[in-house]
């Protein structure tokens, strides 16, 4: 069997400067120097690396940055140090803390017509961004589509977050799941929450496939696990990630009551149950009575129209005619009301936190 190893090189002056800082200060093995009487070459292993340092190479020195979960007990706590040669180490944390920063809040309308650039994303999916200016970073909602029917070119993966929701607009999409069985298939109308850091793979897709993506915050790390095979072999519906279920909400089977709004009905996803009221998920279609002047509470609020169309008035602001496509966020406090809804109207609404107070203005 061949063997193959790679190396990065970096410039010296003297290698016997550096020797003592590679493996004792940074912890690295020496697996090769050359010539021994006068050495020109070191190769050091560690922390999944492998450095030649070699004297008078071209290279700049660059930088090394080391992840440990244990920064403290790592060259003696610092974290920046400068080797002999010049080559720049960062001491980071391995799994820093989950950072969702204070939202911003704004009043924000998307609309599809405003022909906002569709982006060529991970897998080659496309994304359309639906929060410009993302509320400071603490959320981004995304149009997904993939045109064409077929394989997606997914890993197994994972996603730094903390909420995230997929909900299918138009057409399916097979997906595998950690711990929930063999494939699950999203249609139009369902929902995948996808809790913390839950492997998962993106198998198949119909032609057209749209699906909305809200993910907190805004930038969020996606990582690839070599290691894991989908499907597991377990079974484990109850299992909980940071706090949150796994959910896949069927829309054909829900139920449909009162919504918070006058003037229209609403079905439930149980997202806010199941995420320990981290976020709620609802879907709306106009109801009896007449809609009202309305204000909320919720730190954040989107919306996005599915079909059909609606007016979105508020308060101090000249009137939006909403169609398919279209999407908005209201700041808390801020009156609105949604008038003139078509009979085909069908909303997409996602709050955080998931219980969160509508005062109507009668």
């Amino acid at each position: 069997m061949t063997e193959t190893r790679a190396e990065i090189r970096l410039p010296t002056q003297d290698v016997r400067d550096d020797i003592p800082f590679y493996t004792k200060t940074l912890g690295m093995r020496m697996d090769m120097i050359y010539p021994a009487d006068s050495p020109r070459i070191a190769v050091f292993s560690g922390h999944g690396l492998r450095l030649r340092i070699e004297k008078d190479a071209p290279e700049a020195p660059g930088t090394i940055r080391i992840l440990t979960d244990d920064p403290g007990g790592f060259a003696d706590g610092q974290r920046s140090l400068t080797a002999p040669n010049g080559t720049r180490i960062e001491i980071e944390e391995l799994n820093p803390p989950l950072v969702v920063p204070a939202t911003l809040h704004s009043f924000v309308v998307r609309r599809l017509a405003d022909e906002a650039p569709w982006i060529i994303g991970r897998a080659g999916m496309q994304y359309r961004d639906l929060i410009p200016d993302r509320l400071g970073g603490s959320i981004i909602a995304s149009h997904i589509r993939i045109p064409d029917a077929g394989p997606v070119p997914d890993m197994v993966h994972y996603h730094k977050v903390g909420f995230q929701l997929i909900f299918c607009v138009s057409g399916w999409v097979d997906v595998l799941y950690e711990d929930q069985g063999g494939m699950r298939r999203l249609y139009a109308g369902d929902c995948f929450i996808q809790p913390p850091e839950i492997r998962h793979r993106v198998m198949e897709a119909s032609e057209n496939l749209q699906v909305i993506e809200i993910g907190v915050p805004a930038e969020h790390i996606t990582e690839i696990d070599h290691e894991m095979t989908l499907p597991t072999p377990d079974y484990r519906p109850e299992r909980e990630w940071d706090g949150q279920k796994f959910v896949h909400n069927i829309g054909k089977e829900a139920e449909w009551g009162p919504a918070p709004l006058p003037g229209f009905i609403a079905r439930d996803t149980t997202i806010a149950e199941n995420t320990r009221n981290v976020a709620g998920v609802w879907v709306l279609r106009p109801g009896a009575g007449d809609p009202h002047w309305t204000s909320h509470d919720a730190d954040i609020h989107f919306t996005y129209v599915m079909s059909g169309t609606v007016t979105l008035e508020g308060e101090g602001r000249d009137p939006h005619q909403l169609q398919q496509g279209d999407a908005f966020v209201i700041p808390p406090g801020m009156k609105t009301r949604l008038s003139a809804p078509s009979d085909d109207l069908e909303l997409l609404q996602v709050a955080l936190p998931g219980e969160f107070k509508t005062q109507v203005d009668e």
